[in-house]
């Protein structure tokens, strides 16, 4: 089961889970100086739990992608806790009345990191997920619900479980498994409600053929939710996908709007969020132009600017931190970076892996080329390739390109076209859902990218 919330669903088990270790977070420091004999302060205590959520927030610990095991859940919750401590340091070294003292603070911090352990530990072996699951009767067995059959992340499975297929009239059967059938007399509503089916996902290959409009009105009317496959998946697995999407979903569907509103928010977090990032990074940036240096000389270039297809498809400079050799592309074919690929430098390397070589971007925000959260900007050859060949493409283009994305959290470098297929999903997803808030989870959620190391080549 999902709440949905500004336009983006959440997992209800990690809706409860974020809820139990927010309330941690608080009574921990309650518990801590209750038995130390310290009269609790609201207002360290607050800032104190806030900036360990956002700090467990960003460690990715309440992704539904999170495939870490409890050891590396442990460890991501331990660094959220050395980030909310420091947080909690840099926050008060200028307001006296809300610094904790050092001891009091890690005892807070390792109090907290206990009993969020214990929980995570908990229910990871005893949660039974089944009983927060949809139960979902699939209307059609043909090649459009055999896409949904073929789900094979566990995470695209959390939120519901299939009780069965039925075959439309006149459609070729490409399910094996959970098939059922409605005789003459029977009624699809009773059938959904001996099955306690809570949804019906209507995945026929061809509507204009004996769509069961009284049937599902009948459903729908006794409370059993009805939904089309696209909007269905599209709930369920964080994407758009290509090979059941049509045309009239986007055009009559809700979002891929640009509400003014929406962009004049858009660019004030862009500009705040660029200049913050530029004031925090500054140090590592210096340190890059003398490593850069060191290896290949006090003549740079430091820069590697490329041309990128942005908003409406129009061409831009990108600028980046050399990561490559100078004569990477000397014969002027553009090509992929591959996992171990010689034209990448030993400095090149290692700022790539933590995503260094892209913070010059943030001058591109600035411009207005980018902004903070998109699609990521691609080459105008590989724009071209792939508007001939994957269809719906060019619609990644409805937004601004951005530093980090959707897309980079969900799925690692790409270096193909079907990879491209399958970020593309989830940029479409992106530009039809994304607020401010989903900016600011996906901006958070990048920490985890660039403190493991996930996806850079």
């Amino acid at each position: 089961m999902k709440l949905r919330f500004f336009r983006h669903y959440i997992h209800l088990p990690t809706a409860l889970l974020a809820v139990v270790e927010a309330l941690i977070l608080i009574s921990a420091p309650i518990i801590v100086d209750g038995l130390n004999g310290r009269t609790p302060q609201l207002l360290r205590i607050l800032v104190f739990a806030t900036g360990g959520f956002v700090s467990l927030l960003a460690m990715g610990l309440y992704s539904v992608r999170q495939r870490a095991r409890l050891k590396g859940v442990v460890l991501r919750a331990g660094l959220a806790h050395l980030l909310a401590m420091a947080a909690v340091v840099l926050v008060t070294f200028f307001v006296e009345p809300l610094r904790p003292a050092p001891i009091q603070l890690i005892e807070w911090g390792a109090l907290s990191l206990l009993l969020i352990a214990i929980v995570r530990l908990i229910s990871d072996r005893l949660l039974d997920e089944d009983a927060f699951k949809r139960v979902v009767l699939v209307y059609g067995a043909g090649q459009r619900a055999q896409s949904l059959s073929q789900l094979r992340r566990r995470s695209d499975q959390r939120g519901f479980r299939v009780a069965g297929y039925i075959a439309a009239p006149g459609e070729s059967v490409m399910v094996g498994r959970d098939l059922m059938a409605l005789g003459p007399d029977d009624r699809l509503r009773d059938m959904a409600g001996n099955l306690g089916v809570d949804e019906i996902v209507v995945a026929m290959d061809d509507r204009r053929r004996e769509f069961p409009v009284r049937e599902l009105l009948d459903c729908r009317l006794a409370g059993i939710e009805v939904i089309d496959l696209v909007s269905f998946l599209e709930r369920e697995t964080g994407r758009v996908r290509l090979d059941v999407l049509n045309p009239s979903w986007i055009i009559f569907g809700e979002g891929f709007r640009r509400d003014p509103l929406r962009q004049f928010t858009k660019r004030a977090f862009d500009v705040m969020a660029a200049l913050a990032l530029l004031a925090v990074t500054l140090p590592f940036i210096l340190v890059t132009f003398i490593a850069i240096a060191c290896e290949d000389g006090p003549r740079g270039p430091y820069f590697y600017r490329q041309r990128r297809v942005g908003l409406d498809g129009k061409v831009f400079n990108v600028l980046k931190f050399r990561s490559m050799t100078v004569d990477a592309e000397s014969d002027g074919r553009p090509r992929w970076a591959t996992s171990g690929d010689a034209r990448v430098t030993r400095v090149g390397r290692f700022i790539r892996k933590v995503r260094i070589d892209e913070l010059p971007q943030v001058f591109n925000v600035l411009r207005g080329d980018m902004s903070f959260v998109g699609p990521r900007p691609e080459r105008p050859e590989f724009v071209s390739q792939f508007g001939e060949t994957v269809p719906y493409y060019d619609e990644r283009h409805c937004a601004k390109p951005g530093i980090t994305g959707w897309a980079q959290l969900c799925y690692p470098y790409g270096a193909s076209e079907k990879d491209a297929i399958e970020k593309l999903q989830y940029d479409l997803y992106y530009v039809k859902n994304h607020t401010l808030l989903f900016d600011l989870m996906i901006l958070l959620q990048t920490v985890e990218v660039v403190v493991f190391g996930k996806g850079g080549r």
